[in-house]
């Protein structure tokens, strides 16, 4: 699959298929407990993210397909065995079909297109993704006039990478087509999502922490209640730094007046 974390697509024995990110990718070790926490954050406040699994990968696996190794500069590392993080795939791939990009004709029809590009600048922000916002779009690919779901994927860049830290910037976290933001009229379009963050109790935020292996949390797994407890902080700056954004230089917000 694409993507700086060069992650796998998997078939796995529950019968589905998933994205499959590794401990030894080429980022970091963390973007797996940062998809796991992220995910769970989406959840909370009601977004789209796949289904998430851990997704326990063999010895005899990675040393029976010579294809699971990673191009890390001029040379290559065989992927870790071990238990990874896996994105579950938005159905059947042979009977699915899945894009990243639309045109504005299409891209306007997807089912609740204002409220999810709405609701993931909210979490973006609250979680500092230093990454663009990343979106697949998906349908039955025998259905060519069945309109597109839109699913937030790619959440490694959340607390910027492995860092653990919020470096804010107005012009982060945007999605590259602004028509998705031209419902916003003011803070009031950000609605419900800054209201369900804002009003998240901590017990909420920690349950988050049981779903991360101390092992996906690099040298210091006590880092991450740390991250949460800072998360927890957090939440009544979101409104800020959306008004931050909307008046930097990249006015990403033309209805906004």
């Amino acid at each position: 699959m694409r993507g700086g974390s060069q992650p796998f697509l998997m078939g796995c024995n529950d019968g589905h298929t998933y994205v499959v990110k590794f401990r030894n990718n080429p980022q970091h070790v963390r973007i797996l407990a940062n998809e796991m926490l992220t995910s769970h954050l989406a959840m909370l406040i009601g977004l789209p993210v796949p289904g998430r699994a851990f997704v326990e990968v063999s010895p005899n696996l990675i040393s029976g397909n010579p294809l699971l190794k990673f191009e890390v500069a001029a040379r290559e590392e065989q992927c870790a065995a071990g238990l990874q993080f896996g994105s579950r795939f938005p159905g059947a791939p042979s009977h699915t079909l899945v894009v990243d990009f639309l045109p504005d004709r299409l891209l306007r029809r997807v089912s609740n297109l204002a409220s999810i590009f709405v609701g993931a600048y909210v979490l973006d922000k609250w979680t500092c993704n230093c990454d663009g916002r990343q979106v697949i779009f998906h349908r039955d690919a025998e259905q060519s006039r069945a309109e597109y779901s839109a699913t937030l994927i790619d959440h490694g860049f959340c607390f910027n990478d492995g860092e653990w830290n919020f470096p804010d910037s107005p012009i982060r976290s945007l999605y590259p087509r602004r028509l998705v933001y031209e419902s916003v009229r003011g803070l009031q379009s950000f609605e419900p999502y800054l209201s369900r963050i804002e009003n998240l109790e901590a017990a909420e935020l920690e349950e988050g922490l049981r779903d991360v292996p101390p092992e996906w949390c690099g040298d210091d797994p006590q880092q991450l209640p740390r991250l949460v407890e800072r998360l927890y902080s957090r939440r009544r700056r979101v409104r800020q730094l959306i008004v931050d954004a909307k008046n930097s230089s990249l006015k990403p917000f033309p209805n906004w007046h």
